[in-house]
């Protein structure tokens, strides 16, 4: 049964790895060879993988299917749906998730998908979920960031099942229906639930942690206290995860046994492991219910089902053997989990769990210290490959936090929503003390996180070094008395010893990061790294610093940013610098901007240094420039004896003939980053004739609200014999300059999904 569902999870694998979804020929075309292989044992293994292949392909198939007509994109609809979720309050206002049941365009029916994201600004507009309203919508297709080392937005959209999102109009009032569908009744007393709570835990900073651990709701928990839980390893504690619902079905189980045999007589009805079973199975699932269903209690739920089977069937099934039933009926029921993280960090720590637990005898205290330094260990290729940083304080802060969430805050939080129908003051005790609980223990955690070494970050690494610790941490955890468990650690070496590549001397790989309607991008030499601006700011929560321009350096391995240039204070450039500044505080800055939240230094024409045989060269603006805003733009030019890059920022006709008349030598280059997004009133002819880009790169968001770049603009450039790029068709562009010439690297190309937008 193992290695069936290891199969089934292959094939599943492989399609989520394909630019395009495999023809169900393809599925057709396995079969003679596995008739040929009927007598032999891969039969079952060949079958379970084709089988996986073939599901994934399906039920994929069905979502793509489910997409928003072209045609349909940034046009007025009017559509009717349900509020699928709790609302999240934004900076702005409101975003939710409707359940679209029509849609209209000028009074005719369209199809739309059937589940799409909206935001809205309307003022009093405040939909709650399960409610039906009449909405005036804009649309468009999913499309999100693609860099190395970002997050993929679309996958996550496409996994959710999410086809289209956009905004509600303000120019007609939404209207609210009076049908309701019971589907939603769920959502909507999760979301009555949450008030209720925060109405009887008011001014408390845990407050956010216990409707967190009531619904699943952890949007009210601030975005200080989401980084100190990643520092500590424990965020999972907080979310209603595996952990609680397996706690929970377990306390059920030998509280609910041991009532049911109490009398005596009553085994002689029903057998009390068998009552006790059905008993954690229906609380379980009341808990699950109370997250809505989300993703990762959906599987912990069916690893429950799978471990009280065995009970009910009166059958003593090897844990093994339960992991693999559970780890398949999730691939049946989802296909699509295996693009979560969570999917793999569940399933992982259990095995691991399983692995270590079945041949330990230690005492209770020392088996409990080992499980989670064993936990901490094995997961540390996963934790690297995902995310490129690990907890290394998570062993200590789960040995406390754990007991602390699971034994007394969670089940406090459980007995307060249960009295909450017959006496909410009692109810509300009860959810304080939960809060009370959770702030002794804040403390500890806050020190843990803020060790100087509390987190491991590094790039992420190559596929073969991450088989290699695999290899490595199964033989440092394999039962005592294997022989030459120690080589394991060798094993491991690979994952922290071998670097990304690197430029060499005189080299210049540039960068343009995929930031949407605004400008990051990244200089390397040998031994330096430059960042020319850093993308915009969207929100007080979400900037594309933190969110592309950190990842993408981490990633590559780079741990230092030797100088940041802010071109202007316009915010599609500034807007993520204090972020990156965050994680980058050795930086110099260098910015045309007259007033910044940071320390910074004038960027002047004349300035010049050299890195690693590669030249930097400030062309604008000069000291007694009347300019402002887009005109007094920093102008950079990188240039080596194989290439260079000209960063103009959002300099306009009036700069860029300034420019001529002041360093029209200086300004050939190879590749040219357009100036302010290709907007109409840049790139000059005279500009374009003197730069002779052989490459010109268009940053700008997708359906942005400016139409950059401009038609006219495209074409002069496509005239003068350049390639053109933009970031949103292609994702990040990665220009390597060396002796072997200039070469184009299109992310969104490289790393093609078939759920990427086209």
């Amino acid at each position: 049964m193992p290695f069936a569902s290891l199969a089934f999870l292959a094939g599943v694998l492989l399609v989520q790895h394909q630019a395009q979804l495999p023809s169900l020929w393809w599925a057709l075309a396995a079969i003679p060879p596995l008739v040929l292989a009927w007598w032999r044992p891969l039969w079952l293994i060949g079958t379970c993988f084709v089988l996986g292949v073939f599901w994934a392909s399906f039920r994929a198939g069905l979502i793509l299917n489910d997409a928003l007509a072209t045609e349909l994109e940034g046009r007025d609809l009017v559509v009717v749906g349900h509020v699928a979720d709790i609302p999240q309050a934004t900076q702005f206002g409101v975003r939710f998730l409707l359940d679209v049941e029509q849609a209209q365009l000028d009074d005719a029916h369209v199809r739309v998908p059937a589940r799409v994201l909206l935001n809205s600004a309307i003022e009093n507009f405040a939909p709650r979920a399960g409610e039906r309203w009449r909405l005036r919508v804009r649309l468009a297709r999913p499309h999100g960031f693609q860099n190395p080392g970002g997050f993929d937005y679309e996958g996550h959209l496409f996994r959710n099942r999410i086809r289209a999102r956009g905004y509600v109009r303000a120019d007609a009032a939404p209207v609210r229906l009076a049908e309701g569908a019971a589907r939603y009744a769920i959502d909507a007393v999760r979301q009555r639930l949450g008030e209720r709570i925060v109405e009887r835990v008011t001014n408390h900073e845990m407050a956010g942690f216990v409707v967190a651990l009531a619904n699943g709701d952890g949007r009210r928990i601030a975005e200080p206290q989401w980084d100190m839980l990643r520092a500590t390893g424990t965020i999972h504690l907080v979310v209603i995860s595996g952990l609680h619902i397996s706690l929970i079905g377990g306390i059920a189980f030998f509280l609910v046994r041991f009532l049911w045999a109490l009398p005596g007589v009553t085994v002689q009805w029903c057998p009390a492991p068998v009552v006790g079973a059905l008993a954690a199975l229906a609380l379980a699932t009341a808990y699950a219910a109370l997250a809505g269903f989300v993703v990762p209690t959906q599987r912990a739920l069916i690893m429950l089902t799978v471990a009280m089977s065995g009970i009910l069937l009166r059958r003593r099934f090897p844990p093994l053997q339960l992991l693999s039933v559970a780890l398949l009926l999730v691939l049946l029921y989802d296909p699509l989990s295996v693009m979560a993280a969570g999917f793999w960090l569940s399933f992982a720590a259990v095995a691991i769990i399983v692995f270590i637990v079945s041949d330990d005898d230690r005492a209770w205290w020392r088996r409990l210290g080992y499980l989670q330094l064993a936990v901490a260990l094995g997961m540390l290729p996963l934790l690297l490959a995902l995310f490129g940083q690990v907890s290394l304080v998570s062993p200590f802060a789960n040995l406390v936090a754990i007991p602390v969430f699971d034994t007394v805050a969670v089940p406090l939080t459980l007995v307060g929503i249960a009295a909450l129908p017959l006496s909410g003051a009692v109810a509300g005790v009860l959810f304080n003390l939960a809060a009370t609980v959770l702030a002794w223990l804040w403390p500890l955690l806050e020190w843990l996180g803020r060790l100087p070494y509390a987190q491991w970050v590094q790039h992420t690494p190559p596929a073969w070094a991450l088989a290699a610790a695999l290899v490595g941490v199964t033989l440092l955890l394999a039962p005592r008395g294997w022989p030459a468990r120690w080589v394991g650690g060798v094993w491991l070496l690979p994952l922290f010893l071998v670097r990304p590549p690197a430029p060499g001397v005189g080299e210049v790989w540039f960068t343009l990061l995929d930031v949407g309607q605004g400008l990051a991008s990244v200089v390397r030499t040998r031994e330096h790294v430059l960042v020319y601006d850093t993308g915009p700011r969207f929100s007080d929560s979400f900037d594309t610093g933190e969110a592309v321009v950190t990842p993408y350096l981490r990633a590559h391995g780079i741990g230092r940013v030797d100088t940041l240039v802010i071109s202007h204070g316009d915010n599609d450039h500034r807007g993520g610098a204090e972020s990156m500044l965050h994680a980058f505080p050795q930086a110099r800055v260098l910015s045309s901007a007259p007033a910044l939240p940071f320390a910074s230094a004038p960027c002047v024409r004349g300035m010049r240094w050299e890195w690693d045989g590669v030249q930097f060269e400030m062309l604008h603006p000069s000291t007694d420039a009347r300019e402002r805003h887009n005109n007094h733009s920093c102008v950079l030019r990188v240039g080596s004896a194989f290439g260079s890059v000209l960063l103009p920022g959002d300099i306009e006709m009036r700069a860029e003939l300034l420019l001529l008349a002041q360093a029209r030598e200086q300004l050939a280059a190879d590749v040219l980053v357009a100036p302010h997004h290709g907007s109409k009133s840049s790139s000059h002819e005279m500009f374009v004739a003197a730069v002779r880009p052989k490459y010109v790169l268009f940053p700008v968001g997708y359906r942005n609200r400016y139409r950059h770049p401009h038609p006219a603009v495209v074409e002069r450039y496509r005239d003068a014999g350049a390639q053109l790029h933009d970031s949103p068709a292609q994702g990040a562009l990665e220009f390597r300059i060396g002796v072997d010439g200039i070469h184009v690297d299109a992310y969104r190309a490289a790393q093609r999904r078939y759920w990427f937008a086209p």
